[in-house]
Parts: C-alpha cells; structure tokens; sequence
C-alpha cells in the first residue's frame, strides 16, 4: 500500500484513522500521529471539498458509495483530488469501515486543459482560413474592377482635355455656339474640375485599401494554414512578417514595431503553425508589458523590436520590448502552466509554457530571456539548423 501513488485511508464508524499510506502521509504531514488516536472527522473540518459533502452519514447510515471531485489543501499548496469512499462490511453486513481513495488530478486537468486550448486554436486557425479564403475572391474582383475604373478614367480623362480643347475653337469660331454654351453649362453643374481632380486619389485609396485587405488575408491563410504533422522547411522571416501583420490590433495603440530581418536566411526546418503560434505568443506578451506602463501620465507608444539572424547552426529569433521587465520574485516560474500576473481575461498563463514546450521539447531548441525592471524584456528563440 505504501508503493501506490494514491492516497489509501481506512476509517471506523467513529471517525477514527485505522490505516494511512505513505503518500497520504506525504500530502498531509498532520496524519503522522499514532493511529486510531487521530479523528478523520478533524481533517474533515479541515478540508472544505469534505466538509460540504455528507459522504460519511451516507456511507454509515446507507452503506452508500460516495465518489467525488474537490480541492485539498496539502503540503504542495491546493491540488485538486479524485476521491472515493466504499464501506466494508462485517459478517452481519454491518458497515463498519469505509475505505478512502485519494488521486491527485491536478496536473492532469492541467495536461487536459491545455489540449483544449491547443485544439480551440486549431480550430481558431481552420476558421480564420475558411474566412480568409472565402473574402479572397470578391476582394479580387473588387480589386481589379477598381484597377480598370482608374485605367478607364485615365483614358476618359485624356479624352476630356480634346473635348475642352475642342470647344475652346468651337467657342472662338462661333460655330454652333448654343451646343458649346450647353456643354459648359453641364460641365459647370457637374463640377468636372472637382471630379477629374478627385476621382484618381480616390481610386488610389479604394485600391491602397484593397491591398491591405489582401495583405491581411494571405497573412491569415499563412499563419493558420495546418501544414503537415511533420516539420517543414519555412522562411522564418515571411512567418514573422505574416503573423505581425495579423496581430497588428494587439500592438498598434501601445506600440510600434520595429524589424530587423537579416536576408538570405536558410529554411528553417520546424513545425509551422506552432512555432507562428510562440512568435504570436511573445508579441502579444511584448504588447501587453507595454501597455502595463503606458497611462495617462506615460501616453506614449512603445516599441517592440522583432530581430532575426543565423549562424551555421542555429537560427535566432529576438523579440523585445520596452514594458516594465520581470520582477526577480517571478523570473524562475515564468514558463510554468497557468502562471500568470495578468489581469482576468487578458491571460490564462498558458502562452509561455505552450512557448517553451514548443522550442525546447518539440524542436530540441533555446528559450531564454533577458530583463531590466523599467527597461524591459528580450526573449531569444534559438532553433536548430540541422
């Protein structure tokens, strides 16, 4: 019984500990006094999951079988505890014991929230490229419909300097004179100055917007492309290009991004979608400790530099930013799951563990940072050429 890595205790109808394992020892150091001396009904009192379920009348008076979920306080902090408790019977069929199972499934909620998350994300991706490919063909044809109004307006345009040219001698001769006054009269009224003047520029704006909206799209059917299970060689410039771009509304108010993507980079043989996800990951961060310091007494915009560079083994990635940097007190927990200083709703603390398990465990690379408090932070991403 000492062996298992569950939680065994058997207690009498008045409350008593009869039997205890090591690991329940272990998780709760108080029940090392000598057995039968110690009531259970204290640890009870102690524990709320226990003290709201009416397990121990049931399993006494009715011979009931109790299993439940709830958080115990042990000597690792609050975990969470699969618990369940049969009676034992006499010969008479009496119940005169009852046996208690305790399973920590802390880190496996944990390991199963965040398949959750990872298969919500990639979901996420599949309909934001469900989305980006069903924009794509009216932004194509809206553009190249705007493309061939500016291209039909030039030739107009070219054909209303003749027309002007043509009334001015018509004008001049007196030669059908009513006709020119009523076409300038029309021109008047249309304000045709106005439009020639105006109509190119907004051409060139709907067109400048049209691009964007393309830029965007590919950007998206990009980062949430699903590739293949297996790593496939990418440029890790296009990928960071692509998934600023997409997360331009996390930054854009608190921040301005700067790059420095050295050229002739070599393909980077990864897992795509997951390493878009830990770049998407670290921006988002970057922006969010800008933001931390940036109020009405600091309204300036920050800024976050995006960096990279490669040698004849390793590609690095650099992401920094100028937040308030990571106090000493929290820099060893950073990367554990679910460890967070963010607000409710801006973090779950998922996304520097899911970072780390991405480039250390899958792709056997480096995620280290630097940090200066008031200064900021820099994460370097170092990955294996070969």
């Amino acid at each position: 019984m000492d062996n298992l890595h569950i939680g065994v205790v058997m207690i009498d109808s008045q409350m008593e500990l009869k039997q205890i394992n090591r690991q329940m020892r272990l998780w709760f150091p108080y029940l090392k006094g000598e057995l039968g001396t110690w009531c259970f009904k204290e640890f009870a009192r102690r524990q709320q999951s226990l003290r709201e379920n009416l397990w121990a009348m049931e399993m006494f008076d009715f011979g009931a079988t109790k299993k439940f979920t709830g958080t115990l306080t042990t000597s690792e902090g609050e975990r969470i505890f699969k618990m369940l408790f049969y009676p034992v019977y006499d010969d008479s069929q009496h119940v005169t014991a009852t046996i208690g199972l305790f399973e920590d499934i802390t880190d496996a909620l944990a390991a199963e929230h965040e398949l959750r998350q990872a298969q919500k994300l990639e979901a996420i991706g599949q309909l934001a490229a469900g989305i980006a490919h069903e924009i794509n063909t009216p932004v194509q044809y809206i553009g190249d419909n705007v493309r061939f109004l500016g291209d039909s307006f030039r030739d107009m345009a070219a054909v209303h300097e003749k027309s002007k040219h043509l009334l001015q001698v018509m004008k001049q001769s007196g030669y059908l004179s009513d006709l020119v006054r009523e076409l300038e009269n029309i021109g008047e009224a249309i304000d045709m100055d106005y439009l020639l003047e105006e109509i190119p520029g907004t051409i060139a704006q709907t067109l400048e917007g049209v691009n964007r909206v393309t830029t965007i799209l590919r950007a998206m059917r990009e980062f949430s492309h699903p590739g293949s299970e297996g790593k496939t060689p990418i440029d890790i410039n296009r990928a960071i290009e692509s998934t600023i771009t997409i997360s331009r509304n996390e930054w854009k108010y608190v921040a301005n991004v700067e790059t420095s993507l050295a050229a002739d980079l070599p393909l980077l043989l990864c897992l795509p979608g997951e390493i878009n996800q830990v770049i998407l990951n670290l921006i988002i961060n970057a922006a969010h400790a800008i933001s931390d310091v940036t109020d009405k007494s600091n309204p300036g915009k920050g800024v976050i530099k995006v960096s990279t560079r490669a040698d004849d083994h390793w590609m690095e990635i650099s992401i920094s930013d100028t937040g308030g940097g990571i106090p000493d007190s929290i820099q060893d927990r950073i990367f554990d799951p679910f460890f967070t200083t963010k607000k409710l709703g801006k973090g779950t603390g998922q996304g520097l563990a899911i970072a780390r398990n991405v480039v250390v465990d899958k792709h056997q690379g480096v995620l280290r940072f630097t940090t200066e408090a008031g200064k900021g932070t820099t994460f370097i991403i170092q990955l294996p050429l070969h």
